[in-house]
């Protein structure tokens, strides 16, 4: 018998960052789908996984940061795929780059990937998803050994070995996000690149001609270092994941690191930086 579930309606005050880092505690507690939206985040459980006090091992929801509320309800069972099909349109991105999925029709595009996000992040519909594809697409990939840090849907990693790279290590901490990046790249006939599930620690003693990282603020500062210490000199590196506020904060410690500020773009409030090494 289908499992009902319960419907976690979280209303968040500011959105970002607290939005993905909500969507990652929670996915480690056995949430299983979530749709993000202008004012938090809706997030659902089977009913049988939920345990009373599941939301004390929260830490965000204690945070004096953000005001998170929220409230729940019981809901029957729901098709995930089929809600996905009707709110999923795919996406252009400057007339070159494709994000669609399966059973949306083949554009004329040059560069053409198929995805299925499940509850993972990386449909190319959010600004910093859609920034970044447009600085890879910008830039040069050609035989390049790559990092896609916080690989969500595994997305940027794709569009970077259609681009020619050579080798791709694809990194995200979250399983699910794991798990879906093996099957898009799969999808895409992209086997060539590695994928992982871990954080900062497995770039011990690796080294990448360019590195992707759309992850948030705070995680951006926190590693910073790790990430320049994986890059060759002569590399470059891509930021996302922050607001227009945040882009003199993410170039000051950038510099501090020895790299060199090049470009950026603005979409929505939001912000992708290039940076040389």
């Amino acid at each position: 018998m289908a499992s009902n579930y319960l419907e976690f309606i979280f209303k968040i005050e500011p959105v970002q960052p607290a939005s993905e880092i909500l969507v990652a505690e929670l996915g480690y507690l056995g949430f299983e789908s979530f749709v993000e939206n202008e004012d938090g985040v809706t997030a659902y459980i089977p009913l049988e996984e939920y345990e009373e006090d599941l939301l004390t091992n929260v830490h965000i929801l204690q945070s004096e940061e953000f005001e998170i509320t929220y409230s729940q309800s019981e809901i029957e069972q729901v098709n995930w795929n089929e809600e996905w099909e009707k709110n999923f349109s795919p996406i252009v991105v400057d007339d070159i780059c494709s994000v669609r999925a399966p059973f949306h029709p083949k554009p004329e595009a040059d560069f053409d990937i198929v995805i299925e996000p499940k509850m993972s992040f990386g449909t190319g519909h959010h600004a910093t998803t859609h920034m970044m594809i447009k600085l890879i697409l910008e830039n040069e990939w050609e035989e390049k050994r790559v990092l896609d840090m916080g690989c969500g849907t595994g997305v940027l990693a794709i569009l970077t070995a259609l681009k020619g790279a050579a080798k791709i290590d694809a990194i995200d901490i979250d399983n699910w996000c794991y798990l879906n990046t093996l099957e898009n790249i799969e999808r895409n006939d992209c086997e060539h690149i590695n994928v992982e599930e871990g954080g900062v620690e497995l770039l011990q003693g690796r080294k990448y001609d360019a590195i992707l990282a759309n992850i948030n603020r705070n995680i951006l500062l926190k590693d910073m270092q790790a990430y320049v210490e994986a890059l060759n000199k002569g590399g470059e590196i891509y930021f996302s994941g922050f607001y227009t506020e945040d882009l003199e904060i993410i170039k000051n410690a950038a510099a501090e690191l020895g790299l060199k500020y090049e470009d950026h773009l603005e979409r929505n409030n939001w912000v992708a930086v290039k940076f040389s090494f």
